[in-house]
């Protein structure tokens, strides 16, 4: 080689590129869960839906499912034990007052009568909201919505449920403070409660009591662990829902304003609950019809009037009257004249007022 020639640079490599990525399909089965439509439709909770499948209980457009897993749109035909599933209904929920002696649940295995065998025979088929035991009683909620029912017995929800408790005994109040903060029993820790003694009668003891998790028998069996024995136990509210002055088997349903403000239904469900607006109220199809006129658009905006207070406007009054019936502060000052039409008339007849025929 010369000592001036260069070397010649190796030849390159071919880049090799990296294998395509599968394009990630984002296509998703429409509809939803059988289990969850039929829940929504007031046949059952998810879990008995699943197991009502299960038995081969449950056809889609003809044929018998085995599986939960299927997704079920409104165009498909679903029948349960022969009967067809219609579209799912506006949420509703019930406060429902339970005597003691009712058992909650859809059937009893030793025949002793439930809670859904006392209803009136106008409700349609509901679901309970969690449970309560047989020798209790107080306010239960119902339900027609799976989906409803569900939400409200979430731990999540964080909802207070009260109960007036009976017990054996005259406790005193720093007998029940390993409640307030939390004990542990078989095993099994329970969260802090709220306890007030409210008072003595006899050999029992009247308390309110306020849990959040509702685990099973949980007062009782707290309050056999520092030695109190219940021998009656009301639930008396469940959140914002109250038993009041309901008597032991009285049914009272919660409005649909109601339940949007402390659950909105609405907005989260898809499902809207609507009344038809009045006339002339905003929403009106009449009403939004009209063409806004000039003398609306140029209008300004009223400011929002302050709310008086008691007494406000009567001294607001008396302030106004003072102001204009009081005297000057120099008696000697003249008084200003009271300003009178000074412009002369005009000359011609006076008008004859005609006399009455």
């Amino acid at each position: 080689m010369a000592d001036n020639e260069k070397p010649k640079a190796p030849a390159r490599r071919p880049a090799i590129k990296p294998a395509a990525k599968p394009a990630r399909t984002t296509d998703t089965p429409e509809g939803e869960r059988i289990a969850k439509v039929l829940s929504r439709a007031g046949i059952s909770s998810r879990r008995e839906a699943e197991r009502l499948i299960e038995l081969g209980e449950v056809t889609v457009n003809g044929k018998v499912i085995t599986s939960p897993a299927l997704n079920v749109t409104a165009g498909d035909k679903i029948t349960v034990r022969g009967e067809p599933v219609g579209a799912p209904d506006v949420p509703r929920l019930w406060l429902y007052y339970k005597p003691d002696g009712l058992v909650t649940s859809a059937s009893d295995e030793k025949g002793r009568d439930t809670v859904f065998d006392n209803l009136p025979e106008d409700m349609p088929r509901v679901m309970s909201v969690g449970r309560l035991d047989l020798n209790s009683e107080g306010l239960l909620l119902l339900t027609n919505d799976g989906g409803l029912k569900r939400r409200l017995e979430l731990p999540s929800t964080g909802w207070l449920r009260k109960y007036r408790v009976r017990v054996k005994g005259n406790p005193t109040d720093p007998e029940l403070e390993p409640l307030r903060k939390g004990i542990t029993v078989e095993g099994e820790r329970f969260q802090p409660m709220d306890v007030r003694l409210d008072r003595h009668q006899g050999a029992n003891a009247w308390l309110t009591v306020g849990i959040r998790e509702g685990r099973n028998r949980e007062i009782r069996r707290a309050m056999d662990h520092i030695g109190l024995t219940v021998n009656r136990l009301i639930r008396i509210s469940y959140g914002p829902f109250r038993l009041n002055e309901m008597k032991p088997g009285e049914v009272e349903e919660i409005r649909g304003k109601v339940l949007r403000d402390q659950l909105g239904l609405a907005e989260e469900e898809g499902k809207p609950i609507t009344r038809k607006p009045r006339p002339g109220a905003k929403g009106d199809a009449k009403t939004d019809a009209r063409p806004a006129s000039k003398s609306d658009a140029k209008a300004p905006a009223k400011p929002a009037r302050r709310p008086l207070k008691p007494g406000e406007g009567l001294k607001t009054l008396s302030d106004s009257w003072q102001a204009a019936t009081r005297r000057p502060a120099n008696p000697d000052a003249p008084r200003k004249p009271a300003t009178r039409n000074t412009a002369p008339r005009k000359p011609g007849p006076r008008p004859v007022k005609p006399r009455n025929s």
